[in-house]
């Protein structure tokens, strides 16, 4: 009976889990009902914030024989939009509105990186590379995402400035399917010699 009980409870949390992650998959849009942080407040506030939940993240777990010989990392690294880490603060409905927006620009921007550490992984990855040249493309492709989203923040105005926000996310948007095979299911094709 404790093995069933112990399952039912593994299962229920995955399913609480998955229900909390939003996965990129370039047709979900997020939507302020996905700000689901204590903190989130709409009206009787004087300044603006957004705390956009969207990660970057690259885990994985091998022996030094599977890593010697595996290539693909693509799905070891993920892009995700945590639903309970997420906030608004806003003054009104429709700050709130470009607030979500630039959440969204950000979460685009996120799957931008991560195909771009995706195809860098996969292209400097040799046989016999020491694991310790992940951690230096990591460090690179993070300051060049910082870097994006830093200029995206001010020559939006945090996405007030729909115009100009319009822009930058279908450059992004177009940027993304320039890494077809780097998707996280995605099976890049063998180089040839």
């Amino acid at each position: 009976m404790k093995k069933i009980i112990t399952i039912v409870f593994l299962l229920f949390a995955f399913q609480i889990d998955a229900q909390n992650n939003i996965e990129w998959d370039g047709k979900y849009q997020l939507q302020l009902s996905d700000f689901q942080s204590g903190a989130t407040q709409i009206g009787d506030v004087k300044i603006n914030s957004i705390h956009n939940a969207s990660s970057l993240d690259f885990a994985f777990q091998m022996s030094n024989i599977e890593f010697m010989f595996t290539k693909n990392f693509n799905s070891k690294v993920s892009c995700t939009f945590k639903r309970d880490a997420a906030s608004i603060i806003a003054t009104d409905n429709n700050t709130a509105n470009y607030l979500v927006n630039f959440a969204q620009y950000e979460f685009d921007l996120a799957e931008l990186y991560a195909r771009k550490l995706r195809k860098e992984i996969y292209d400097k990855k040799g046989t016999f590379s020491d694991v310790s040249f992940l951690q230096l493309i990591y460090n690179t492709i993070e300051k060049q995402y910082t870097d994006e989203h830093a200029t995206a923040s001010k020559i939006t105005d945090l996405g007030q400035n729909e115009k100009k926000l319009l822009e930058i996310r279908t450059d992004v948007l177009k940027r993304i399917q320039e890494y077809p095979d780097f998707c996280k299911s995605c099976k890049p094709p063998k180089k040839k010699s």
